[in-house]
This record gives structure tokens, sequence and C-alpha cells, in this order.
């Protein structure tokens, strides 16, 4: 390998530079380096990819030991070998910024990827050299599903290893840093470092290079460690302490090893005194006992009481029925009255009616005068017309023509008084069928609530046919399909806790008399539903939405569940005669009580089943303690100040007697068909009447129009013969005569009057007299009810006085019986302790015969013998297992012993540790300066010797790196920062500082992706002159540079190798990768 020959022939003229060409920055190095082995352990003898990115075999093809050349125009795969370089040997996917994933590198419609890559095993350095010999080959397969499989195999092909941590262990032996961009620096982060404009990427990228950053991050791990070791020794302490503690008791029980006999001599005495010790106690209870009996005995408190309160029994009782018979005398009087009341009512209307006939009929007799006169007026000015006329020929047919008028008139007059009956027969039709509607209209809404009323109570017979096999169907007959589907969303987990309801099915009402008065009291809580939290409140309703309408669904009531009732003694109210409705119910689950706790106070509701009891209690005084209202047995509603019906007659939800209220529901629904049946009677009824009516109107409304046409046709007719008599003189004795004769019909109305009205007078004078009549009775019967009153509100009171003294009466009984009782109970007891202490003394004879005096008491002397029994018990089990004891001893000494003394040496560990760490930060500190320092001197004076200047400044306390750069051309010109440097100046610079890296790191080889991107053809020759005296100065290093450029100009050396790789045919799937060396060797 003494001469290269260029691969293509089409450049014959390429000139060849031997290595006497090169400068050596380091002469006296030189000669030394030459002497140094070729590199023996870590290097890449070999690499293969199969199905790798767009290859489907590329390779295999050899290294060599120091600089190596790869060589080919893009896209011909020079990228994908370093690409699967760095997977191979472990590396991350990003860690080649070519992918995020290991299944993105697998060739376009294969299964896997597969790489081969074999690594130099030789000299002393080699690892494992017994497995692998002098190669080891690392076998990477990538699946689809993005995993890898690893085999490392040795020289002869065997798979020794297939376990990550083998592969973790070689790299780590050999020193070889995968994601070390001075290890390998691919085309991105060598793009990525010359375009960066961030001063700490610069330095981050040096102490990556110098693993300086590892050992940072290593001394970071080792500042936790230490934290948790304190944090553990702080937990030893305290299990010291438990230890201590134990070994102490140990040590306690091991010494109280000694004789009982003492402690059981002192337990004999003690057993004396305790026989002898309860016959004393005994005969003091005794003593008192017989003083509290006489005590009672001579006390007659009770007894006093209970003749006080017989005697104001009597005084009560007679005061009552005193009251009692005065109120039923005025009771009696009161009904007295009312007959003669309802007879003045009736005589009232008659004589009402017979006067506003009276006033119809002379109003009619007043608007006949008023017409009367009209006439009398109008014939008086014609007959002074016909006077003033001079012409009084009396032509015969003028005489006929005022014949003719007189008749006409007297035919006006008629049509006249026939329509004035006429128009009062239409009003009287009209008023009549008037009437006749409202009637209707109100017999048709009577109808339609009694309707109604059926068809309510229809429902409710059919929901408690229903509830006899169902009592949940009184609720609704959707409540028992609605329950199962609460129950169903309940077992989906659905609810976080299962919804209750309706509350009228869980409560269960003690007294029958009383469910009405609940019902009226709960009223629609019957039928709420109650939820924990607002969550299930919102399933509920979509449940509900299914199952009710929108405006009939119940009330849900969100209240959180708990499991015991809330404590109301405070704020109920309590009587010692009336329930309050928390405490007439019997309520098994605490959420429904609390329920209706919260929602109605029902702690506060009192139940009274008598109307009056009720208002004596609310009304009468003041209500009882924390009562707010009261509710009685027919469900009226009862406050301090106000009274109100009950709209309820029967209960509908908590009856317990179903026939009974079935038997009840018939009743009622006969009844309302019967009323609708005499509804409908008097309907038809009252349309006929209407119907007639409507006829004889019509008739009568057609009449009076033909009376209304014949009136106007007749005046017509007059004016027709009287304009023909305007200039002719009128029969003046015509119109004389019926003035007269209007003047006698005015008389004889005008005397009609004055009877009319002296009868309608008279009829006013006795309805006036019937009505002051009906008054004083009125205020008769208000008076005497008035008078009632108070003697009512006497009668209350005194029956509450009866009550009170019975009470009280009853009260003193029972404490008077129980006192006798609790006299002879007493004294019964007596007979037996004293049977008692007789024994008691005999045993304690037997126990010891003499009286001891004792002046502890039973408890004191008890417990003491107890403590000597398990004493002597304990230390009698102590003498039986003493090898026991002995053996425990020991073991709590040697695990305390043992946990004090590594409490001991992790304080040693830590505080040599702390030492250590002092003596590691500041050799850290000192090597990272040295390092620095000789990254810096190198890269200056690689600068310098190709005729350029500039240097590096580092900055460690804020992390930053800065290179500044004067090119050649600029000698006289300032330092440029690394930014304002051509894109060629900026490459060689970057070149100079990997060099000035490789100088200070350790690693097998280096692989650096286009390292002359960016420079032009004079920095690009030097550039590579200076990476060629580097690798023949580190022939001991692996050199593996990639670039598209032909590389023809190198200079022929055996420590050179260029791989060329070739633009392969379309058809062609595999590279053949030449190496210039070997064919000229060939």
């Amino acid at each position: 390998m003494g001469k290269r020959k260029e691969e293509s022939a089409s450049n014959p003229g390429s000139q060849k530079r031997q290595r006497t060409e090169f400068i050596d920055v380091h002469t006296d190095d030189s000669s030394a380096s030459s002497q140094l082995p070729d590199g023996e352990v870590g290097i890449i003898e070999s690499i293969q990819l199969k199905n790798f990115m767009c290859h489907s075999n590329l390779g295999p093809f050899q290294f060599g030991s120091n600089l190596n050349f790869v060589v080919g125009t893009n896209g011909s795969g020079k990228s994908s070998v370093l690409t699967a370089l760095i997977v191979g040997l472990g590396g991350k996917a990003t860690a080649t910024n070519r992918g995020s994933a290991l299944k993105m590198f697998i060739q376009k419609g294969e299964t896997s990827a597969h790489i081969s890559i074999t690594l130099r095993n030789q000299g002393r350095d080699a690892f494992k050299p017994e497995l692998y010999g002098s190669s080891i080959t690392v076998n990477q397969r990538i699946n689809q599903d993005g995993s890898r499989t690893c085999k490392l195999r040795s020289k002869s092909g065997t798979v020794i290893s297939s376990r990550k941590e083998e592969l973790i262990g070689i790299l780590d032996h050999f020193n070889i840093q995968v994601d070390n961009p001075v290890s390998i620096l691919t085309q991105e982060m060598s793009k990525q470092f010359l375009q960066t404009k961030n001063e700490g990427d610069k330095y981050k990228f040096f102490m990556k290079a110098t693993q300086l950053e590892q050992m940072k991050e290593d001394y970071s791990v080792i500042g936790k460690t230490k934290k948790n070791i304190h944090v553990q020794i702080e937990q030893g302490e305290e299990r010291l302490e438990e230890l201590k503690r134990v070994y102490l008791e140990k040590k306690d029980m091991f010494k109280s090893i000694a004789s009982v006999n003492d402690m059981q001599s002192r337990l004999k005495e003690l057993k004396h005194q305790m026989a002898w010790a309860v016959v004393s106690e005994m005969e003091k209870e005794i003593e008192l006992l017989e003083e509290a009996v006489k005590d009672e005995e001579r006390n007659t408190e009770f007894h006093q009481k209970v003749e006080q309160c017989q005697v104001k029994v009597n005084e009560a009782e007679k005061k009552y029925k005193a009251i009692q018979d005065k109120l039923i005398r005025v009771s009696e009087e009161t009904q007295s009255l009312h007959p003669q009341c309802i007879s003045l009512k009736a005589e009232v209307q008659a004589k009402r009616k017979a006067v506003n006939e009276t006033e119809i009929i002379y109003n009619r007799s007043k608007t006949e005068l008023k017409r009367l006169e009209k006439d009398s007026e109008q014939l008086r000015k014609r007959i002074e017309e016909l006077k003033s006329c001079a012409n009084q020929v009396s032509d015969p047919k003028k005489l006929e023509r005022q014949r003719k008028i007189a008749y006409l008139r007297e035919q006006l007059k008629a049509f006249h008084d026939e329509e004035i009956m006429i128009g009062q027969q239409v009003d009287q039709f009209q008023q009549a069928i008037s009437k006749c509607r409202e009637k209707q209209s109100r017999l048709g809404r009577e109808n339609s609530e009694v309707q109604q009323a059926l068809d309510a109570q229809q429902k409710q017979l059919r929901d408690l046919k229903d509830s006899k096999t169902n009592t949940l169907k009184r609720f609704g007959p959707h409540i028992p399909a609605f329950l199962e589907a609460i129950e169903v969303a309940h077992k989906q987990g659905h609810f976080r806790k299962k919804p209750l309801g309706p509350l009228g099915a869980l409560i269960h009402p003690k007294d029958p008399e009383l469910i009405l008065a609940i019902e009226s009291c709960l009223k629609g809580l019957l039928q709420a539903f109650c939820c924990d939290n607002h969550s299930d409140e919102r399933t509920l309703q979509f449940l509900m939405s299914k199952y009710y309408t929108r405006g009939s669904r119940p009330q849900i009531i969100v209240n959180k569940f708990q499991n015991k009732i809330y404590d109301t003694s405070q704020k109920a109210v309590h009587h010692p005669e009336f329930p309050s409705v928390l405490t007439a119910l019997e309520i098994d689950n605490p959420v429904v009580a609390n329920c209706l706790i919260d929602m109605r106070g029902v702690e506060t509701v009192l139940l009274i089943k008598s109307s009056r009891r009720a208002r004596e209690v609310m009304q009468c005084n003041r209500p009882p303690r924390n009562c707010k209202e009261a509710f009685t047995a027919e469900g009226d509603q009862v406050f301090e100040r106000r009274y109100y019906s009950s709209n309820f007659v029967r209960p509908k939800y908590l009856s317990q007697d179903v026939e009974a209220e079935i038997s009840h529901l018939d009743k009622e629904i006969e009844n309302k068909r019967a009323q609708l049946t005499a509804f409908q009677q008097q309907l038809h009824s009252i349309e006929n009447e209407i119907r007639q009516n409507k006829d004889h109107l019509c008739d009568h409304q057609r009449h009076q129009k033909q009376l209304q046409v014949k009136i106007t046709t007749t005046n017509a007719e007059i004016a027709d013969l009287e304009n023909m008599e305007e200039h002719q003189s009128t029969d003046i004795r015509i119109y004389e005569d019926e003035a007269e004769e209007n003047k006698s019909r005015m008389e004889c109305v005008k005397q009609d009057m004055q009877l009319k009205r002296r009868k309608m007078e008279e009829l006013k004078n006795n309805l006036q007299e019937a009505e002051k009549k009906l008054e004083e009775m009125k205020e008769k019967i208000h008076q005497v009810e008035e008078i009632a009153g108070p003697i009512k509100a006497e009668l209350n009171q005194a029956e509450s006085e009866v009550e009170n003294s019975k009470r009280h009466l009853q009260y003193y009984e029972d404490k008077q019986r129980e006192h006798v009782a609790y006299i002879n109970k007493h004294k019964n007891v007596l007979v037996s302790k004293r049977k008692e202490l007789e024994e008691k003394t005999a045993k304690a004879r037997q126990i010891f015969s003499e009286r001891i005096q004792v002046t502890r008491t039973i408890k004191s002397l008890d417990a003491e013998m107890n403590r000597l029994r398990e004493k002597i018990n304990s230390e009698s089990s102590h003498r039986g297992n003493r090898e026991e004891i002995i053996q425990q001893f020991h073991y709590a000494k040697e695990r305390y012993e043992d946990a004090s003394n590594k409490l001991k040496n992790s304080r040693r560990f830590i505080a040599k540790l702390d030492e250590v760490m002092t003596e590691r930060l500041k050799v850290y500190r000192q090597f990272l300066r040295s390092l620095s320092m000789q990254c810096k001197l190198h890269f200056e004076q690689l600068l310098r010797l190709r005729g350029c200047s500039g240097h590096i400044i580092f900055d460690h306390k804020n992390e930053t790196l800065s290179i500044t750069v004067q090119p050649r051309e600029e000698e006289k010109a300032a330092h440029c920062d690394l930014r304002s440097l051509s894109g060629g100046e900026r490459s060689f610079s970057t070149v100079c500082f990997i060099l000035s890296l490789w100088n200070i790191t350790e690693s097998p080889f280096r692989c650096m992706d286009e390292f002359d991107v960016y420079m032009d053809m004079l920095n690009r020759r030097i550039a590579i002159d200076m990476i060629l005296e580097r690798a023949d100065f580190q022939r001991h290093r692996q050199f593996i540079l990639f670039t598209p450029l032909s590389m023809s100009s190198l200079p022929t050396s055996p420590h050179i190798r260029i791989l060329r790789m070739p633009d392969p045919p379309r058809d062609q799937r595999t590279l053949n990768f030449q190496n210039r060396n070997d064919r000229d060797e060939d």
C-alpha cells in the first residue's frame, strides 16, 4: 500500500502531495507519535446495512485503522452509514436528526432493518478477549413496531450475549460515546453549530464533548444520594430510639427475676382484709338504706298534692258545668231566633218584589202621560194655526182629507201603544234568556268541576286497586318502572349514591287517625325524590323525562346523605299530649328523616286531632315552645293567629286500609255520577226554555219591525195629507174634539197614577217596616252571638283548667304510686341485703375468724390484689421461661448495638463523602480550567499555523463560550465574531474548534459528516491538511470523514483509506464499495 491511484480516469493530472509537505505544529512529538501503534480496541473494522432507510443492501466494507474518507454524491448513502453507526451502537433515533422513531429507518415495504458493526478487540485493553476474541460484532435488528433486538457475536460468529447491559458495558470499556458530537458529528449537528448564535449552546457543546457535563450530572446524583442518606440517618435515629426502648425493657425483665414469697404473703393478708371489708361496706349500705326508707315514709308531700289537685279538679268541673249551661241557654236562644229571621227575609223579598212590580206599572203610566201631554200640545198648536187662517172655506174634499187625517192619527196612536207593549215584552224575553244563559253557564262550570273530580276519583280508584298488589302504584302507575330504571342506572354506575323516593313510600304513620293531617302537612313532598349531589340530580332529571311530562315531574331534593338523623332536641317541639309530625312517623332511613326536617321542619309541627283543642293550644295561649303550626285530623292548618280549612277530605297516599278507601271512593263516584245526571237534566231543561224564549223573542221582534214600518207609512200619509191642507182651513171642530178626548184621557191617566203612587208608597212603607224588623232581628241574633263568643272562650278556658287540673292530679297520683312502689322496693332490697350480710359475715369468719377493722375501700384492696396477682403470675411465668428471657435480652441488645454501629458508620460515610466531594469539586474545577485552557491554546495555535488569529473566551460562571477569528486578508482589522464570518470561514473555524476538542478528548474513533460544508477551495485544503496532520499525530485513533467531494488530491499513505460510494443504477439494489488502496494492491 505504498501508492494510491485515482479511481476515476477523468482526472489524470491530479497533484499528489507527500507527507513531507505537512507542517507539524508539534515537532517534538511528531517523531514520537509516528512510533505509536494503530488503534487496538474500540475502532470500527466494518459495517453492513440491510433494508435501512433507502438501501436494501449497503456494504459490507472495511474501515482503515487511522484516517478514512467516505466520498460520494448526495443521496448515495453517506449519511445512512453514519446514522446506522449511531443506531447500531445503541443510540436513540432522535440523536441522528434523521427521524423521531426507530421504525422510520426501515426501508419502505420491508418489515425489519439490520445493522452489523464490527469493533476491534485487541491488546491489553481488550474486553473479555477469552469470550469475544480479537473483534466484537454488534448485530441490531429494528422491528416494524419500533422495538429492536441486539446480539453480540465473537470473532468466530458465536452469539455471546443479547443483553443491552452488555453492549453498554462494551461502550463504556472502549470509552465510546455515541451521543458525543466530538465522537460522531452529524451533518445536522454541524450545521446547527455553524448557524447557532447562542454562546450558551457552544458552551454545552464543549461540556458534552469533554464529558465534563456527565461529571457534573454524576456529582448532582451524588448530592441527591447524600440527601437520601441524611433522611435514612434521621429514620435510623428514630428506629434506634425504639430499639433502645425495647432493649431497656428486656433489661428490666432480665433483672426482675426474683422470689414471689413476700408478694404471696401480702396477697393473703389482703384477702383477709377484703373479706371483712365487704362486711363493713355492706353494713354501711344497709344502714343508709334503712335511713332512706324511714325518710321516704315520713315524706307526705305527694299525698297532700293529690288532695289539693282533687279539690281543684272538683272546682274546675263545677265552673265548667255552670259556663256550659249558660252557653247552652244562649245557643238555644240563638237557634230560636233563626226561623224568625228566615221568615222575615222571605217577607222582605216578597214586598220588595211587589214594590218593583208597582214601580214598573207606575212608570208605564208616567210614560203614557208624557206622550198624551205631547199630543195635546201638538193639537193646541194645530188649532191655533187653523183659527188664524182667514179662509174658512168648507170644501167637501177638504173635510174628507181632515177625516182621513184624524183616522190615520187614531191608527198611529194604536200602533204606538202596541209598539210600547211589544217592546216591554221583548225586554222581558231578553231578560229571561240572559238569566237562563247565566244559569246555564253556572251549571256548566259546576258540571265540569264535578266531571274533573269524577275523573280524578276514578284514576285514584284505579291506583288504589293497583296498589293492592303493588303499594308503589299509589304514587303513579309508572312509579315501579321508574324505580326499576333507577336501580339499573345505579348498577351501571351512573349514580354516585342511589336516589331515594318517593318519600311517601319510605315513611309509615303510627296513628291511622293522623294520616290525613300528615298528608296535608307534607303535600308534594310525599312524591319527591332525594339525591346526594347535583350530578345525581341531573341524571335523575334525565330519567324522569322518560316517565313524566314537563309540568308533572315531582320535586328533586339535593341533600347530602348521612347515616344519622339530625339532633333536633333543642329546636323540636315537645308536648306532653300531642306528637309532632316527626315523632308520629316511623322512618327507617335517616336520609329521609333529615330531608323532611330540612324541607318541612316536621319536628316543629304538632298533630292535634280535635279542631277545638288545636285552637286552644295554638291561639288561646302562646303556642308551645318551638311550635310553628299544627294540623288537625281533618287536615286543617292552625297558626297562632290564622286558621285554614283543608282542601283534602280523604288521604291519598298513606292510608293503611285500602279496602275502606276503595269503598269510600266507589260511593263518592256514584254520588258524582248522580250529580252529573242531574246537571244534564237541568241543562237540557234550560236549553229548551232558552229555545222557546228565543222563538217568542224572534216573533215579537218581527212584529215590532212590522209596527215600525206601519208607523213610518202612517206618518208619511199624514204628512202628505197635511201638505195638501197647507193653504186650506181645517176643520177646527175635529181637532177640538180630539183635544177634548185627549184631555179626558190625561185626566184618567193622572187619576190612575195617583192611585198607583199611593199604592206604591204604601208598599214601600210596608217594605221599610219589614226591613226594619229584619235588621232588628239580625241585630238581636248578633247580640246573642256576641254574648256567646266570650262564653265560648270562657268555656274553653274552663275546659283547659279542668284538663290541666286532671293532668296535675294524674301526675301526682302517679308520683304517689311511684313513691309507694319505691318504698316497697327498698324494703324488699333491705330484706335481701340483711340476708346477704349474714352470708358474707359467715364467709368472712371462714376466711379469718377474728374480725378486722379495715379502713381501706374494697376498690383499692381489689386493685392492689390484682396488681399482686399479675406480678406473681408474671414472675412465675418468668421463672418457667428464664432461658427465653435471657435470649430475648441478648437479641434486643445485639439489635440495638448493630443499629447503633450502622448509624455511626453512615455518619462517618457522610462526613467522608463531604470531604471527598469537596476535593472532587475542587479537582473538577481545576480540570475544567485545564481543558478549557488546552482547547483555547490548541485553537489559537491551529489558527496561527494557517496565518490567522483568533481566540476562544470561556465564561464558566455564566456558562458561555464565544469564538472570535481574524481572517488572513484582514490582519490589521479587528477580531470578528464567528457570526460575522462567511460560511466557508465559519466552517474552517468550526474544524479548528473540533480539532482542538479532539486533542483534549478520549475516544477510539471520530466521525464527522460533511466537515467541509460552506468552505472554499483554499479553506478546504487547509482544513484537510490539518486533519491529515492530526490523524498522523494520533495513529492510535480512527478518523472517519464523510464528504461529497472526490478527495483525489490526497497524498498516498498506508494510513489513509478512501471509500467511494458511486451512484447505483435504478435496478441495482447493492452498492459495491471499492477501496483504492486495495485495488492498487490487486
